[in-house]
């Protein structure tokens, strides 16, 4: 739901510090952000227009590594920064969900940055997807405002973990942003119907817009004590003009179908750390030169390895930047400068890009994906000059040949 521009005076009691007032192509954005915080406004977003009639807008993250490139540095600080907001009383097992396809990356990022401060508590890490892994039984929601709105969250097979699962008492969950809540909402409505001993809930997001009176109110539309963390704050209007509808379905589901979704990364649930690709980085070193750019680039919802490797890469003295291609449609306005656009790796038959992604930007571009080869993947490899790396595990990783 938009909220009017005229409304927005009587949202929330904060004292925000500063007020932006931005004409899309979509409509008229005023936000209102609070001070305070080790981020600024611009260090965490910039603004982008959706190809989208359910929500013409985007606040397009610069530090979360899917549509505009950035260091596996400052990556890792918004992990840190966002695990170190979540309460330490929460009653565990606490189990971790990152809302597919954007915040993935982060959630596992957070995940793995409140482990290494907590190596004792018991903790579980999930992620929702838009696809569906074997036969494994799946919770389904809806990102309502999403250009596709079906999610599902798989429940973990492995007898362990399944066990962490139906005992948690603590959910935390991760977005790259928080605008009406309604998703955390109905995601946590649907995990309730299977672990009936939670009773808290951390809500994690790099920026919290929905203002002061909806986080009060969270509690009360949860029906159990929730918090919220989020590395900058504040509320905003949007009031619509000319919305721009896809050319194309951005969501063609079918129940059965095999799309190459890994069960090792995440959907089916992890209780430690994911080991980094060292080996592959010191390999992959030895043909940077000292001066040269390299970019580590996702795919779609195969994210943290990407980040992996780039922090490895990173750790040896690499100038690497890391982000992900997308299934999100957006104009090439404001934050985006390059749109690319091909076929989606995964096979579902939808369109899929990579923003800001210049030609000739960087001297190496390293394809990370989870899917078997393809034709979408060569496609994608010689639109950006880049090499691929198929990951069908943590620990084995095999290079493609580029065609």
């Amino acid at each position: 739901m938009n909220t009017s521009i005229a409304s927005l005076p009587e949202l929330g009691t904060g004292t925000p510090n500063s007020v932006r007032d931005l004409m899309l192509p979509t409509g008229q954005m005023v936000l209102r952000v609070e001070g305070g915080g080790l981020f600024s406004l611009d260090d965490l977003i910039g603004f982008a227009a959706r190809v989208n009639t359910r929500r013409g807008f985007l606040f397009l993250s610069k530090v979360l590594g899917k549509h505009w490139p950035v260091t596996p540095r400052l990556m890792q600080a918004i992990h840190s920064d966002l695990a170190s907001r979540i309460p330490s009383d929460l009653p565990g097992p606490v189990v971790f969900i990152a809302m597919a396809e954007t915040a993935i990356g982060l959630g596992q990022g957070v995940f793995e940055a409140w482990k290494n401060a907590h190596a004792q508590r018991e903790a579980l890490f999930l992620h929702t997807t838009r696809y569906h892994v074997g036969d494994t039984p799946s919770i389904e929601f809806e990102e309502a405002h999403s250009h596709a709105p079906r999610q599902f969250l798989h429940q973990p097979d492995e007898a362990r973990l399944q066990c962490q699962w139906l005992r948690a008492r603590s959910l935390v969950l991760i977005d790259d942003e928080a605008s009406t809540g309604n998703t955390f909402l109905n995601l946590s409505a649907a995990c309730r119907v299977l672990i009936p001993a939670l009773e808290r809930v951390h809500l994690a997001a790099i920026t919290n817009f929905m203002g002061a009176n909806a986080n009060a109110a969270l509690s009360e539309r949860f029906g159990l004590p929730v918090t919220v963390g989020a590395a900058l704050s504040g509320e905003y209007a949007f009031t619509p003009g000319q919305l721009q509808p896809a050319s194309s379905a951005a969501q063609l589901f079918e129940p059965h179908a095999e799309r190459g979704a890994s069960p090792c990364f995440g959907r089916l649930g992890l209780d430690q750390l994911l080991s980094p690709p060292t080996a592959l980085a010191q390999r992959l070193k030895a043909d940077i030169g000292p001066n040269e750019r390299v970019l580590v680039l996702g795919t779609g919802e195969f994210m943290h390895m990407a980040f992996l490797l780039a922090r490895a890469l990173e750790a040896d003295g690499v100038n690497v930047v890391v982000q992900s291609t997308t299934r999100s449609p957006i104009l090439q306005w404001g934050a985006v400068s390059h749109v690319l656009k091909f076929p989606d790796n995964y096979g579902e038959g939808v369109d899929n890009f990579v923003y800001n992604v210049a030609p000739s930007q960087y001297e190496h571009v390293f394809v990370c994906h989870e899917t078997p080869p393809n034709a979408a993947l060569q496609q994608l490899a010689n639109a950006v000059q880049g090499r691929l790396f198929h990951f069908s595990s943590e620990s084995h990783c095999e290079e493609i040949p580029v065609r």
